[in-house]
Parts: structure tokens; sequence; C-alpha cells
């Protein structure tokens, strides 16, 4: 299992993160990709994957939550961060609608700043996106066969957004939101639409621990451990043996960010 979206930068790892990786690995999850979603937490994330290279690899990017903060000298920075090997995708990059973190204006701008980024260095495009599809589609419409790869992290969508992004040959993250009943059971059936080609898996951690996990974990805090569960939870509505269905996103996670 590699976990596609993983927050190790995050401070609510600051006390056991050599444990939590350890538990990963017992999990049976074999490799993390640890995301960069601000120009420090990139480097950070660098950093780890230097300290575990057989075990971690890296994002560079800039969310759009944090777009405000996107310079020419950011884009200087990611472009020497995307010059490094363990730097496998440019991303988290993207859109936010729902938050609005920074103004839709700046998010644009540190998007198309970062497609280009990834073309220029023809890595894949790590992306969120949340309440703006359309705009979303828009923008990346003109950057996508210049690109090698391109995945949405984290759908969380309706079955029209799935099918323009398949349409688009875009890969698909499915984290634990599939396990939540409030607002991710529509994901059970929009799983079974999605390519064994086109599917991978990703905890998010710290964010977004499965609900429906029992016992409850006494901590709300997420973790790649998680992983096998939201796995399941995938296959099981895909109507997959969990053997096969962990072959097929092993494969195509590989070959999306270039690990073999």
């Amino acid at each position: 299992m590699i976990d596609i979206g993983v927050n190790l930068t995050n401070k609510r790892f600051d006390k056991d993160l050599d444990n939590v990786i350890a538990q990963a690995q017992q999990a049976g999850v074999n490799q993390l990709i640890v995301t960069g979603t601000n120009l420090q937490e990139s480097k950070q994330a660098l950093t780890l994957a230097s300290k575990y290279p057989e075990f971690i690899v890296s994002t560079a990017g800039v969310h759009p939550h944090d777009a405000s903060t996107f310079t020419h000298e950011t884009y200087t920075a990611l472009q020497q961060l995307a010059t490094q090997p363990s730097v496998k995708a440019i991303g988290e990059c993207g859109l936010d609608f729902n938050r609005n973190f920074s103004t839709p204006a700046e998010q644009e701008h540190a998007f198309i700043q970062q497609l280009e980024l990834a073309v220029a260095c023809q890595l894949p495009v790590f992306m969120h996106e949340r309440d703006a599809s359309q705009r979303f589609i828009e923008l990346l419409t003109p950057y996508i066969k210049q690109l090698p790869n391109a995945v949405v992290h984290c759908f969380t969508g309706e079955q029209a957004e799935l099918e323009n992004y398949l349409a688009l040959d875009l890969h698909i993250g499915i984290t634990g939101w599939i396990c939540d009943e409030r607002r991710g059971a529509h994901l059970l059936d929009l799983v079974k639409l999605i390519p064994d080609d086109r599917l991978m898996i990703e905890t998010d951690s710290p964010y977004l621990l499965p609900r429906s996990m029992r016992p409850k974990p006494k901590s709300s805090r997420n973790e790649p451990k998680y992983l096998p569960y939201i796995a399941q939870t995938i296959a099981d509505a895909r109507e997959q043996a969990l053997p096969s269905f962990l072959l097929a996103t092993e494969k195509t996670t590989n070959a999306f960010f270039n690990l073999t």
C-alpha cells in the first residue's frame, strides 16, 4: 500500500513522528508521499524524505489556502526543490472556493504558476479542488496534454465532476471521506466508476479520520496506519478482492509518481 497524501509536517505529528512512521510500516504501508502545502512545509517534506529514503518521498507546492503567499521567489524556490530526486510531484495546488482563505484571484495565479512549473519540470501535479470544479477545469485544460500526470487528491465531489475529471484523464485520490456517513456515503457508489489505472488511495493524515472505524480510535488524529481500513472500504464498495485492489492501486501509484 502506498499513501499518496500524508501531511507529516503538521504540528500534530511533532511529538511522535518516528512512532507514527513505524506503525504505518507495521500496518503494511510500504511508502508515504508527504505533501508540501506551502514553501516551508515543502522543504520540511523533503527533509523527511532524506531522513527516510526507503520509505518517504515528497511533493513541493503551495495549497490554495496559502496562495496569497505565492511570489516570484516562491516559484524559484519550488523550481529548485523540484530538481531533487525525492520530490515526485508539484503541489498540493489548485482551487478552494469553499473557504477562500486566499482570494480566488490569488488562488488562480498560484495554480497557474504551479501548472507551468510542472510542465517545465515534467513532474505530475497533486491537486486540490473544493467548490471550484468548473473554474478548476478551465484553468487546467490548456496544460493537461503537456503534463505527465495529474491527480485530484481527496476527491469528494459528485458524479458529474468525477466524469469530467476522468474525461480529462485525471487520476483520483480517495480518502477516509468515503467512511463518513454524513457527507461521504455517495462515494461508495462513485468509486465503482473509477478505472483501476486511475485510482489511488490516501489518508490525508492528520485530517479525515475514518468515522466508521470500530473500535473508534481514542485520538481524532488520522494516521497512515489507518490506510488499510480505507483500502478495505473502497475495495468492498468496488466489489473487488482486497489483494487485487491493492495490487492495482500500487501499480497505478508507482507509474504516476515514477516510483520504480
